[in-house]
């Protein structure tokens, strides 16, 4: 009798410590996957990149066939970075066209990365229908952040702490054609340091981490 009492404490004792060793290892790796991420964010370098950098220059739209209440969603600059095109109706900071009046931003929210939506004066977005939009802008139902399509996709409210980025379009007068040429600062979201604003580094951080738009992907 004494001697199963005694087998079962070892075998009682022995599962413990497994358990405990268990519990540990998995601590443990927690806590590294933990450390390594936030190594990895403290230490960012960008990767290295070959050859000369440059803007990919695509046409997105003609004028004469744009829907004035259907904003356009393409890619750019990369395949994955969601930009949005509108007319606004009115002349508009940087607007292009005969008018004066086609802008273009990032579609990604400088908050957190959410991508937001496109509004037409008066419009409201789907997560929150008693809000009317005094004029075209962008709303992230994320977070409540509000992008000012008219200027220069100024921050109306909410908690984005700087500008949505603007895509650079170039008119063509003799075909109506509208060509995406660059991107503007502030950084896209998620594309190197947050909010960096020299031109060389905003061409160089949101060109990484993707395959650059060509037509044939604009849409994609």
């Amino acid at each position: 009798m004494a001697g199963a009492q005694e087998e079962n404490k070892e075998t009682l004792q022995e599962g413990r410590r497994s358990f405990l060793k268990l519990v540990l290892t998995l601590g443990a790796g927690a806590t590294a996957a933990s450390f390594i991420s936030m190594f990895r964010l403290l230490t960012y370098i960008p990767p290295p990149q070959g050859g000369t950098l440059a803007w990919p220059v695509v046409k997105v739209a003609n004028a004469s066939t744009l829907d004035p209440s259907a904003p356009l969603r393409f890619n750019y600059p990369l395949v994955d970075t969601p930009s949005i095109l509108i007319k606004v109706g009115y002349p508009a900071e940087n607007g292009v066209g005969p008018d004066s009046d086609i802008v273009a931003f990032s579609g990604i929210c400088q908050h957190l990365g959410c991508f937001y939506s496109p509004l037409l004066a008066g419009g409201s977005p789907k997560c929150n229908s008693n809000f009317r939009a005094a004029a075209p802008q962008g709303y992230c139902c994320c977070h409540g952040g509000q992008y000012d399509f008219v200027h220069g996709g100024a921050v109306i409210s909410g908690p984005p702490p700087r500008p949505v980025p603007r895509v650079i379009l170039s008119y063509d007068d003799s075909t109506g054609d509208i060509y995406a040429t660059g991107m503007s600062a502030p950084t896209i979201f998620g594309h190197g340091p947050p909010g960096t604003s020299d031109p060389n580094g905003v061409l160089k951080y949101d060109l990484q981490g993707g395959d650059l738009v060509t037509e044939a992907t604009l849409f994609s």
